[in-house]
C-alpha cells in the first residue's frame, strides 16, 4: 500500500512538473486561439464608432467608445467573438471582432509629445526627409524589413524607424 501511494505520488510530481516546463514559445508562438490566429497580435478598428466593453458579453457595460476609423489595437486574449484589446495609451478592454480589421495601421510615437519624427524617402537616414510626422498620427503600414516601415496616411507616404510605431512589433516583418 505505502508503495502504491508512492507511486501515485511519483505520477503526479511528473505531471505537475512537465506542466511548469517552459516550451520556450513567446505569446506571439501560443497556439489554438478561438480564431486560430497568435496572440498578440495588431488589427485596428473598423469603424468609427467602436464600444469597449468591461467584459465579453453585450450584457457587460460600455466602458468607453472610440470614434477612431483606422486606430491600432493589439488583441491580447479572445474569447469567443469578443476579443480583449489594448490601445496605444494602455487601455485595455472588449470589443465584438466584427468591429476589427486586420488592416496594419500604428500610431506615431516620440519621447516628446512636441518632437516631429521624420519621414525619409528610403529606408535610410541619409536620404531626403519626405515629412515630419507629430505623435498621434495615425498611418497605415505598407510594409517593415530591417528595422523600417513604409507607411501612407492623409498627405505623406515614406519611411519610418519601426521604433517610431506603435502597431509593429520590434523587429516584425509586415509584407
Amino acid at each position: 500500500m505505502a508503495l502504491g501511494r508512492f507511486g501515485s505520488v511519483v505520477v503526479l510530481a511528473a505531471a505537475l512538473l512537465g506542466a511548469s516546463v517552459s516550451t520556450g514559445f513567446s505569446a506571439k508562438d501560443s497556439a489554438v486561439t478561438t480564431s486560430g490566429l497568435p496572440l498578440p497580435r495588431y488589427v485596428s478598428l473598423k469603424s468609427d464608432h467602436v464600444n469597449v466593453r468591461a467584459g465579453p458579453t453585450k450584457d457587460n457595460d460600455v466602458a468607453w467608445v472610440y470614434t477612431r476609423s483606422g486606430l491600432p489595437v493589439e488583441i491580447t486574449a479572445e474569447f469567443e467573438n469578443w476579443r480583449r484589446v489594448r490601445d496605444s495609451e494602455g487601455a485595455e478592454g472588449w470589443v465584438y471582432h466584427s468591429l476589427l480589421s486586420g488592416r496594419r495601421t500604428a500610431v506615431i510615437t516620440m519621447k516628446a509629445k512636441d518632437e516631429l519624427a521624420p519621414l525619409y524617402d528610403r529606408a535610410d537616414p541619409a536620404s531626403a526627409i519626405a515629412a515630419r510626422l507629430q505623435a498621434g498620427v495615425v498611418a497605415q503600414v505598407k510594409k517593415c524589413a530591417a528595422g523600417w516601415c513604409r507607411v501612407t496616411g492623409n498627405g505623406f507616404d515614406g519611411w519610418i524607424e519601426q521604433q517610431r510605431l506603435w502597431g509593429v512589433y520590434a523587429d516584425e516583418k509586415v509584407e
